[in-house]
C-alpha cells in the first residue's frame, strides 16, 4: 500500500557506479591504465551488488 514511500536501495549503489566509471574513464584519458584497470573493477563489483539486490527484489 505504501510502496511508493520505499526508497530505492540501489540508488546509491548506482550513484557510487557512475562515480566509478567517471573516475575510470579520467584516468584512461591521462593514460594512467593500472589506476584505470582498478576503478573499472571496483566499478564491476558495484554493479554485481546492483544485480544481486535487483534479483532479490523479483524473488
Amino acid at each position: 500500500m505504501f510502496s511508493i514511500f520505499k526508497s530505492d536501495p540501489t540508488k546509491k549503489l548506482r550513484k557510487s557506479y557512475y562515480l566509478k566509471l567517471e573516475q575510470a574513464m579520467l584516468a584512461q584519458r591521462k593514460g594512467d591504465i593500472k589506476s584505470y584497470a582498478i576503478i573499472t573493477e571496483q566499478a564491476e563489483e558495484i554493479q554485481k551488488q546492483i544485480q544481486a539486490i535487483e534479483m532479490a527484489q523479483k524473488d
